[in-house]
């Protein structure tokens, strides 16, 4: 695997002596390798990326993780190999035909049996054409 250090914020520190707060690619502030938003290392990806990009992390565990501050909460996003991930699994046409027919039962309404273009309100279990009728 490639190295985790970021040379930039490795320079940074170095000419300036300012760490950044979220930089810790040898994991003894934070217990895992931490990198601050945009300053992932080649070759570690999301799951959004991976997803993105036709690949899947595979089974394995996160190997870093990227931390940043969103208003007052600290969001993070953890980072998978890109030599270790797999191709995304695709739906086999008996699970695609499942899917189809289970979308299908969410736009039909129970009360008058029509296929609507919208999913029906599960809170009024019926269509809005139904409901309207329904009610006084």
């Amino acid at each position: 695997m490639t190295d985790l250090r970021a040379v930039d914020l490795d320079q940074l520190a170095d000419r300036t002596g300012i760490r950044v707060e979220f930089y810790d690619p040898a994991g003894t502030r934070y217990g895992f390798p931490t990198f601050p938003y945009h300053s992932a290392p080649d070759g570690l990806a999301t799951r959004r990326q991976l997803r993105a990009a036709g690949l899947r992390p595979g089974g394995h565990d996160p190997v870093a993780q990227i931390l940043w501050r969103h208003r007052k909460t600290r969001r993070v996003a953890y980072l998978y190999r890109l030599d270790l991930a797999a191709p995304k699994r695709v739906a086999s046409p008996a699970q695609r035909a499942a899917i189809a027919k289970a979308l299908l039962a969410r736009r039909t309404c129970r009360v008058c049996g029509q296929v609507k273009p919208y999913y029906i309100p599960r809170r009024y279990g019926e269509c809005l054409d139904c409901l309207e009728g329904s009610q006084p």
